[in-house]
């Protein structure tokens, strides 16, 4: 019986353990998409009217840019 409990108890430790593991990649993967999306709002917002639109982009359209850049997807 006493094997059991330390089984038991072993898991437990090794599930919160994997919580833990997978809370902290999940800040991590959400910080780095965050700082992407900065970078590439400021690299934008950088340029001239004239820059942008030679990327065929105006500067209505940096912030999604730079969510797409980060996330993925439009907004």
């Amino acid at each position: 019986m006493a094997f059991a409990s330390e089984t038991h108890t072993q898991a437990a430790h090794h599930g919160i353990g994997d919580l833990f593991h997978n809370a902290v990649a999940n800040l991590r993967g959400r910080l780095e998409r965050r700082r992407t999306f900065n970078r590439t709002l400021d690299e934008l917002s950088t340029l001239s009217n004239r820059e942008l639109a030679d990327l065929g982009l105006n500067p209505g359209m940096i912030r999604s840019v730079a969510y797409e850049s980060a996330y993925g997807a439009l907004i």
